[in-house]
């Protein structure tokens, strides 16, 4: 045995194997207890005890198939080691092309898999105004931020990110149902803005885009956000056209492919 390769001293064989399994999910997307064993070279009673462990800790979900998929712990794990520079300062001038336009609040949001965080906000000058501290964070369900981005997830991602998340009443258009929820953020994708009307508050509405980095992900959005008597039904559509353009400018300044960004722009 003089030649055979020296096992590291700090080699663990399980984490290896468990790391091995959340590889494979990532390829594959769904996979049963038998598949992942047939795959991997396990047997069964292994692979179904490193999936309950990476179930128990947040990091793959069963569905009613008692199929094993990936869960959105991942993606926010991912977002943060991709996340070493700060979008606040990369970000801000695009945000400020937006306030010199409208005058209005406009936010940066991150969605860590169930919410909404506030990253940065420029603060409209007007008395009357939306004031939402740094750092609090929102339902992503309610919010124009939130379903800018929960319109990019694919199927199993948002089926996923439903069955964990109750849709509770906020303000007094919060979208309750998980099916009409499902046709809002599939017009979201289509039209590429969100718009939260009264949904997370009474009198506030919101219109967001998406952002998206080099990988052609969305993790975070834009909006501009303001009190319902001068945030008009009749300024939508000139607030959503200029929040998908800076938005577009932001995903290209941050890699994202060029055809999606031009689809971004073109709505």
């Amino acid at each position: 045995m003089a030649n055979a390769k020296k096992e590291k001293y700090y080699h663990i064989a399980s984490l290896e194997k468990g790391m091995r399994v959340l590889e494979l999910l990532a390829d594959h997307q769904r996979m049963t207890v038998t598949e992942v064993a047939r795959t991997l070279g396990l047997n069964r009673a292994s692979s179904h005890r490193f999936l309950a462990h990476l179930a128990d800790l947040g990091y793959v979900v069963k569905d009613q198939d008692n199929h094993y998929m990936l869960s959105l712990k991942l993606l926010e794990l991912g977002q943060k080691a991709a996340n070493r520079f700060e979008i606040r300062s990369v970000a801000r001038s695009f945000m400020h092309e937006l306030f010199m336009e409208f005058r209005e609040t406009v936010n940066l949001g991150y969605f860590n898999g169930l919410d909404i965080l506030h990253l940065d906000k420029i603060d409209s000058v007007e008395i009357l105004r939306i004031d939402t501290p740094l750092g609090s964070r929102a339902p992503a369900y309610c919010t124009a931020l939130g379903k800018a981005v929960l319109a990019q997830l694919s199927g199993p991602e948002l089926d996923v990110y439903l069955d964990h998340v109750p849709l509770e009443r906020q303000g007094p258009n919060t979208i309750v149902d998980r099916e009409r929820l499902k046709e809002e953020l599939a017009d979201v994708g289509r039209h590429g803005y969100a718009l939260d009307d009264e949904e997370l508050s009474p009198g506030l509405r919101c219109i967001a885009a998406p952002v998206f980095d080099h990988t052609g992900r969305s993790f975070y959005a834009i909006s501009v956000s303001g009190p319902t008597t001068r945030l008009t039904p009749r300024s939508i559509d000139g607030i959503q056209i200029k929040v998908r353009e800076v938005c577009a400018g932001l995903s290209a300044k941050l890699g994202c492919p060029p055809d999606k960004t031009g689809q971004m722009a073109a709505g």
